[in-house]
């Protein structure tokens, strides 16, 4: 390792906080806790602004795979920085294989691509069909995201529905998908619950956080109740 890898490396370590890698290991179960430095998010977005700028942030984008966690994170947080659609969406592919785990999943979010919906579209079908679990995760974050306002449409809903896997970080992914869905688009959302077309755990999940959302109506949230399905 050298030059901007190795300059990198040494800055995390050196901003190194003992207890907190304690505390974000547990959260992240599965990685090893010693890939993990213990560097809190505010200081890697300030690090990530510095080294976007950086000229040879584009080598550390291209050093794949990173060991540590807060590398990867890093790399998503630079890769957020950039303004140049089809640039980040050509590192954005090359990333996805090497992400694993869901926190630096869910920070991998370019905004970018909000000015890009449709061409970003045209990806999603391939995500969702991935056997990566977190490159599906990431293709759900991305209509969480991005297509659940103005860039709405019905059969979105169906994409993610027709998700069926014991993948636990998917199946998070889908209920916080449709418990979003149900606070933006209840109308639509709601068949999904109320005729049972979402798999027993992310059915019940999805009733959970969106009974837990601060966004749905007290009238709405005792119906939701109402839909929750009984284990056996």
């Amino acid at each position: 390792m050298q030059g901007i890898e190795a300059e990198i490396l040494q800055r995390l370590f050196a901003l190194q906080d003992f207890k907190y890698k304690e505390f974000q290991s547990k959260l992240l179960p599965t990685l090893d806790p010693d890939t993990v430095i213990g560097v809190r998010t505010p200081t890697l977005r300030r690090l990530a602004r510095e080294y976007a700028a950086h000229t040879a942030s584009g080598t550390y984008l291209q050093s794949l795979p990173h060991r540590y966690y807060e590398e990867n994170n890093l790399h998503a947080l630079i890769l957020c920085t950039r303004r140049d659609y089809a640039r980040v969406m050509d590192e954005v592919e090359a990333f996805l294989p090497f992400v694993d785990n869901w926190a630096t999943c869910d920070m991998l979010r370019p905004p970018v691509f909000q000015q890009h919906r449709a061409e970003l579209l045209t990806h999603l079908p391939r995500w969702l069909a991935s056997s990566h679990v977190y490159t599906v995760r990431f293709g759900v974050g991305m209509l969480l995201s991005y297509f659940l306002d103005e860039a709405f449409a019905p059969e979105q809903l169906a994409l993610v529905a027709a998700l069926r896997t014991e993948e636990y970080y998917i199946n998070t992914a889908i209920a916080w998908y449709f418990a979003t869905a149900l606070a933006k688009q209840y109308d639509a959302a709601i068949p999904y619950l109320r005729e049972r077309r979402l798999a027993l755990w992310t059915h019940n999940k999805t009733v959970q956080k969106a009974i837990e959302s601060y966004r749905i109506a007290p009238e709405q949230k005792a119906y939701l109740r109402t839909l929750r399905i009984k284990n056996g």
